[in-house]
């Protein structure tokens, strides 16, 4: 008997399988019971492994779509809708050596303050070796307020090194501490018996001189801090490292009655601070690509700052100037888009600019290296252990001598103290060394402040004085010239109408110092100089961030506001008219603005006229009031304007009107202030005392708001 053969179609057999084994019998020949399924998976086994095989991969392509359309989604979700998590700062195991254990934090914009807490921490060091020092960075203590709270009930001493800037503002990396611990509930339980010492950074020319550290002070002794020494007021308007010494010296007496003992083993010899070097290593010429990669500021953090700045294209720049100006006023604009960078009307923008190619030329000569030279900087011994403790400044990374000279070293400033210390130490004439120590010391203290400071000596200059001097390039970078500093500009656009740039209004510094040597500003000159993109595809860049403001115009827009900002004075309030102007443009109601400018010739330097005019013409502003210092008999200023529309002044001010000063602090901004007096004394029957509450009175109440330099 012959076995049957059933052969069937591919589309036959996966039906046949899909039912169970009953097939059509008129498709078939043969029996069509489920045993024939197996007699025709043998029978066509080469399609039963296409049949599979086709099955396997429709299976796999449906489950990778799947897939992809998911993790697709999931993407595109975190691109629209960035999250920062700002991760809890851990707290570091506290280890029971038996040693007292001091905190000395810093609050720097420049870093000043930190060096100041550094020096302290290391001589400290070396003269208490039962206690341990700590320095810290204020914005690193705690992510929160419970954290402060929480850790600082564990502080038994504390030193507090705090800079002042703007108008009576703290630092940028003391702002969430200041903010915490003068906000809100009592801190006594916290606060209570801790032992404390306050020196604060500041300049008497500014009306709010030292004012973070001193409501920082008062406030740990009316919270029932122990006060360890009077409150040190440094002031950088002469010389604050002599100021930091004089203070240093009251903190010791002090501390040898709480850290030493009699059985004490340190030696109580003269202190003598090392001079901060760090580990250089050279590259070879070869390694310069990859070198030089990192030099290009970009940024691949979520959120943009000083530390991590963006880079930004120079998209439009213009002279706002005539011709017949002996001076020079620029008008730039930053390209931030696909930056992440973003920005508020009144906020400041940080700009990281170079020092100009004669400078650097200058340096190069004067260290005696090839401006090719590629090198980097450690602050680790080769072992891998730090080198001086903690005092050294963060390196920068590699690159050639040219490039670090350009980017990173602070060329024009005068050179401190420490600096000259660091020069004599590797001084080969043994005269040019002693006179070095000598401007250094005490003894020296009035020819450093006639011949460095008030000659405005810059760190070039100096060196060029002494020609045996030839520091190795690892003191010159941590001990010789300080880091270069970003530049901050009021921004002078409003996001409603520049989504994407960011203006900037910068009058350029060139004057001659005492010696004779015209003083060009770094960021200035750099921004007059700038190549735009509308006129060039190889056009300026600058890494930028922006700095947040409290600068803001008021919430309602019916509120009146009164502005006052002569010169560059004017760029936020070009910010805050583009912005009344787009809002008033989308319908919303505008209270009365009036707005007092001062230049010295309307055919010279009146910035912006034609779009002052226009935001008059559309109702941005109410009234524009000019005041020209040089166009007239005697010399008009925007005080002088004040004091003519005194009544109006004071009617808006009555009506819960906003005042806005932006300029000069040293000499505006007081007379400004002194008008503002007068007015309330004058319009408002108020004798003197009752006036300036007055005008405090607007201050602590966020009406009175200034933006000043």
């Amino acid at each position: 008997m012959q076995s049957g053969s059933i052969k069937v179609s591919p589309f036959d057999l996966m039906t046949a399988i899909l039912k169970g084994g009953n097939m059509d019998p008129s498709n078939v020949s043969g029996d069509s019971s489920a045993d024939s399924i197996a007699m025709m998976v043998a029978d066509n086994r080469e399609v039963f492994m296409i049949l599979t095989t086709s099955i396997a991969v429709l299976i796999g392509c449906v489950v990778v779509l799947v897939w992809r359309r998911s993790y697709a989604q999931k993407s595109k979700k975190v691109v629209e809708a960035p999250k920062v998590v700002t991760a809890k700062v851990e707290p570091e195991p506290e280890v029971d050596d038996g040693k007292t254990k001091v905190t000395i934090f810093y609050g720097t914009q420049t870093g000043t303050a930190e060096g100041f807490a550094k020096a302290l921490a290391e001589e400290a060091k070396a003269r208490y070796e039962k206690a341990a020092f700590k320095v810290v960075d204020l914005d690193d203590y705690a992510a929160d307020d419970e954290e402060y709270e929480e850790k600082m009930k564990k502080e038994n001493m504390v030193f507090f090194f705090l800079a002042t800037y703007g108008d009576g503002e703290p630092t940028d990396n003391a702002a969430r501490f200041y903010k915490w611990f003068t906000e809100g509930k009592e801190k006594g339980e916290c606060l209570k018996n801790l032992q404390y010492a306050v020196f604060g950074l500041g300049n008497r020319q500014y009306e709010h001189f030292n004012k973070i550290a001193k409501v920082v002070d008062q406030t740990l002794a009316e919270q029932g801090g122990k006060r360890l020494v009077t409150l040190g007021l440094g002031d950088d308007d002469q010389c604050i490292e002599d100021d930091f010494a004089a203070w240093r010296e009251l903190v010791w007496p002090e501390l040898d009655q709480l850290l030493r003992d009699d059985n004490d083993t340190a030696v109580a010899t003269p202190y003598t601070a090392a001079v901060l070097e760090y580990r250089v290593v050279f590259h070879d010429d070869g390694d310069a690509s990859l070198l030089d990669e990192s030099m290009i500021k970009s940024n691949g953090h979520s959120v943009p700052d000083a530390q991590h700045p963006c880079r930004a294209n120079v998209a439009v720049k213009r002279e706002l100037h005539t011709p017949e100006s002996d001076r020079s006023c620029t008008h730039l604009e930053f390209d931030i888009s696909h930056t992440g960078l973003a920005y508020e009307t009144g906020d400041h923008v940080g700009v990281y600019c170079e020092n100009l190619s004669e400078t650097v030329d200058e340096a190069e000569k004067l260290l005696g290296l090839p401006p090719t030279t590629y090198f980097s900087v450690h602050t680790d011994k080769e072992d891998g252990t730090p080198i001086s403790g903690s005092s050294l400044p963060p390196p920068f990374p590699p690159c050639t001598l040219r490039t670090a000279l350009a980017k990173y070293a602070d060329l024009m400033s005068s050179p401190k103290k420490s600096a000259l210390l660091a020069l004599a130490a590797h001084a080969s004439d043994p005269t040019e060394a002693d006179r070095l120590k000598y401007l250094a010391s005490p003894a020296g203290k009035d020819e450093y402040a006639q011949w460095v400071i008030a000659s405005q000596r810059s760190l070039l200059e100096v060196m060029a004085e002494f020609p045996s001097v030839k520091p190795p390039l690892g003191v010159f970078f941590a001990s010789v010239a300080p880091r270069l500093q970003p530049r901050y500009y009021s921004i002078s656009s409003s996001p409603r109408m520049a989504p994407s740039r960011i203006h900037v209004t910068c009058a350029l510094v060139y004057e001659k110092t005492p010696t004779g040597r015209i003083h060009k500003g770094v960021c200035s000159t750099w921004m007059k100089n700038a190549v735009p993109l509308e006129e060039s595809h190889d056009c300026s860049f600058a890494p930028v961030f922006v700095r947040q403001s409290n600068f803001r115009l008021p919430t309602d827009t019916k509120v009146p506001i009164i502005m006052i900002g002569p010169g560059t004075g004017l760029a936020p309030f070009r910010g805050f008219l583009q912005e009344r102007l787009a809002l008033k443009e989308d319908g919303a109601e505008m209270g009365p603005a009036m707005l007092f400018f001062g230049c010295r010739n309307r055919k010279i330097d009146f910035i912006y006229e034609d779009e002052l005019n226009n935001f008059v013409e559309k109702g941005a502003i109410s009234e524009l009031i000019v005041a020209f210092s040089r166009e007239g008999p005697t010399k008009q200023y925007v005080q002088h304007k004040m004091a003519e529309r005194a009544a109006d002044i004071w009617k808006l001010i009555s009506e819960g009107a906003y005042v806005y000063v932006c300029g000069d602090a040293k000499g505006m901004a007081r007379d400004v202030h002194r008008t503002l007096h007068t007015i309330a004394q004058e319009q408002g029957s108020l004798d003197s005392s009752k006036a300036e509450a007055m005008v405090k009175n607007l201050q602590m109440s966020g009406r009175y708001l200034r933006d000043v330099w």
